[in-house]
């Protein structure tokens, strides 16, 4: 898994690129599904162990001890040894893939090695036989290889990569790190374009707006097609109730990346907490799509409800409540709100038939509680 500490801690794009190989390697091999296998296993062997121990301790209270005090480290052994063939798969994997994009895959090399580093802190008595990974060397070893006879190893990134990890990284820190840790990592007298995005987010969050809109105009002068830098000035905009103004520059964000649903989430809250009644139809526009992409995401069918209400359309107020309460599990209140959706929807219509889906759905985890 990707994680905010691993973007931070890589150096350079290559490196995390490696990380997300070995992910989509594990995607690729089915191994989260193959672990609950693995783990239903485990769990039958310290059952039986303790089947066994228990009928042995009448007789043998000696050696059924034995065998109740050794079935939990015999399952757990299991999985680990399961855990480490699966990292071992994912590795290989995710060098085929680099190879097949044609990206080197000495980031990847780099960052083990870093891992290596912080393994030599530990202790050197560790088990290797009840850890989740192959052994670091080993995996150096075999990166080590792969890297020595791939052709594509000493094939530089393109620039634009690194660019985009070191922006994801100065926003990282200078949003949830202190001022001083942000200004330490990136000097107040540099010139870069990430540095000063990450000062930007700083004098935000101490509060002084001003120096901080100053700042992120100027980079919107560098970049004036940048849909991030407008993004960051409308959220600072907008959070210092000027509504209005941060519309404009979340437009532009979604005007830059327009199939963004993140941004078109954000546009839409803002316009509709502007509570001009104009700007309804297009943060109904902006949720639809988000709602259409990202079906999962709670908090859009509840903001895209509250804008039908607005609207006084009750049928689609109960329609989008609808998909809200099955998403958290409410499976009565989406019975009931997708029953009176469908009561005022044209039949046969894509939100009449989902309705009628949710319904279905409603209906047999009710009957699945009953039981």
């Amino acid at each position: 898994f990707i994680n905010t500490g691993l973007i931070i801690k890589a150096e350079h794009a290559g490196q995390l690129i490696g990380v997300i190989a070995h992910e989509c390697g594990h995607i690729s091999g089915g191994h989260i599904v193959k672990s609950y296998g693995a783990i239903k296993d485990a769990k039958n062997i310290s059952l039986v162990s303790t089947i066994l121990g228990a009928v042995t301790l009448l007789a043998r209270p000696d050696v059924g001890g034995a065998i109740l005090a050794s079935g939990d480290n015999m399952a757990n052994n299991s999985f680990m040894a399961f855990s480490r063939a699966i990292e071992s798969s994912a590795d290989l994997t995710a060098l085929k893939f680099l190879d097949n994009i044609k990206i080197s895959s000495r980031g990847f090399l780099e960052l083990i090695k870093m891992m290596n580093e912080q393994e030599l802190f530990a202790s050197k008595r560790q088990d290797p036989y009840t850890k989740t990974h192959p052994p670091t060397s080993t995996r150096i070893n075999d990166i080590l290889h792969h890297v020595e006879a791939s052709p594509w190893s000493d094939v530089p990134l393109p620039q634009i990569y690194n660019e985009v990890h070191q922006r994801i990284k100065a926003k990282l820190i200078a949003f949830i790190e202190s001022d001083v840790t942000t200004f330490r990592y990136y000097k107040k007298d540099d010139p870069s374009l990430v540095a000063r995005y990450a000062h930007v987010i700083s004098y935000y969050r101490k509060q002084n707006l001003n120096l901080a809109i100053s700042l992120i105009d100027e980079l919107i002068v560098e970049r004036p097609n940048d849909p991030y830098f407008h993004e960051l000035k409308g959220q600072m905009l907008f959070e210092n109730g000027r509504n209005a103004d941060a519309i404009q520059e979340y437009k532009l964000a979604v005007k830059y990346l327009p199939y963004n649903t993140i941004l078109r989430e954000e546009l839409a809250q803002v316009e509709l907490e502007s509570e001009d009644q104009s700007n309804l139809l297009d943060a109904e526009e902006n949720l639809i799509f988000a709602t259409r992409y990202s079906p999962e995401r709670i908090n859009n069918w509840r903001s895209l409800a509250a804008v039908y209400g607005r609207m006084g359309n009750e049928t689609m107020v109960a329609a989008s409540l609808a998909e809200q309460n099955l998403l958290v599990g409410k499976w009565k209140e989406a019975l009931h709100n997708a029953s009176k959706a469908m009561k005022n929807l044209k039949k046969g219509t894509p939100t009449e038939t989902r309705m009628h889906d949710i319904v279905i759905r409603a209906e047999q985890i009710r009957d699945r509680v009953k039981k």
